[in-house]
């Protein structure tokens, strides 16, 4: 057939049916509130194409892309510079993939798009908790004078699940009043021992984990908006991940990839490479079709 020429679009081993997955990819071009450096708007495209650049199967956790039924759904589309309509766009279509009982997994785009994200899902889950693995504690009250940025978005999830329902880890930059927060509600883990206390007290409870990749060092991730020296690297951030495995994970997104900052292009693979191995730590919703 013709079509067989062309290369494919979809992410590498993604289902071609929405009705045989578990989970649904979502592409979110959105970076309108980045205070330094924007360009995430262009990620999930790369991503898709780096994408192809690797194998489906991961030998961290034994497991191939085959086992995990997933269908890539491509990019929403956003009238640009408009965040309420971008935000009333995700929210929806977070609510439409919840509603027919699959997980979420999107792909930003800066660190906002998490919370319309959580907001469906905790209507479904409302024993939700929040894993952030970040750089940055994205949790200011305000950032130049909004309460809607990517540098206020977990302090506006917290108050959604409450901060006791908040993990966050790999955080090494903060206002003095995101930290006095943070030790306040006690939700920083930055210990693997301290990571995996909190972890395994939460039991079979639904969780939402969000990934910006500036948690990674800049010399292995330098295509970031906000680059922070002193993360961790490749292979720190996958152990730290397999602590995860067998958790119920309900929704994931992965964040704040600006791929222009790094001309090699190893950036946009790295991110691919995450999403590969979280795609492989996440437990089946159900039986698939196939």
């Amino acid at each position: 057939m013709l079509t067989e020429a062309f290369l494919p679009k979809n992410w590498l081993g993604a289902v071609n049916k929405f009705e045989d997955a578990d989970w649904v990819m979502v592409g979110l071009p959105y970076d309108g509130t980045c205070s330094y450096r924007a360009g995430a708007r262009f990620a999930p495209q790369e991503i898709r194409l780096a994408s192809q650049g690797l194998e489906t199967y991961s030998q961290v956790f034994d497991k191939d892309l085959s086992e995990i039924s997933f269908y890539d759904a491509g990019e929403l589309e956003f009238q640009f510079g408009n965040r309420e309509d971008t935000l009333s766009k995700i929210e929806n279509t977070a609510r439409e993939v919840f509603g027919q009982d699959k997980k979420w997994f999107g792909i930003g785009g800066e660190h906002l798009v998490t919370l319309p994200a959580v907001k469906a899902c905790y209507e479904k889950n409302p024993e939700l908790t929040i894993i952030q693995f970040d750089a940055h504690a994205d949790a200011a009250e305000n950032y130049l004078e909004e309460k809607f940025s990517h540098a206020t978005v977990i302090r506006r999830v917290s108050e959604i699940i409450g901060a006791d329902n908040l993990i966050q880890t790999g955080i090494r930059s903060g206002s003095k009043e995101e930290y006095d927060w943070m030790q306040e509600n006690k939700t920083l883990y930055n210990t693997d021992e301290e990571l995996i206390t909190r972890i395994k007290t939460l039991g079979g409870a639904p969780i939402y984990l969000s990934i910006d990749l500036d948690v990674l060092d800049p010399s292995v991730f330098c295509g970031t908006g906000t680059p922070e020296p002193g993360g961790m690297s490749f292979n720190e951030l996958i152990r730290k991940l397999g602590c995860l495995e067998g958790l119920n994970i309900v929704g994931v997104d992965v964040v704040e990839l600006s791929p222009h900052y790094d001309a090699s292009g190893v950036s946009a693979i790295t991110a691919a490479k995450v999403i590969r191995e979280v795609l492989l730590l996440i437990k089946p919703l159900q039986k698939s079709n196939r």
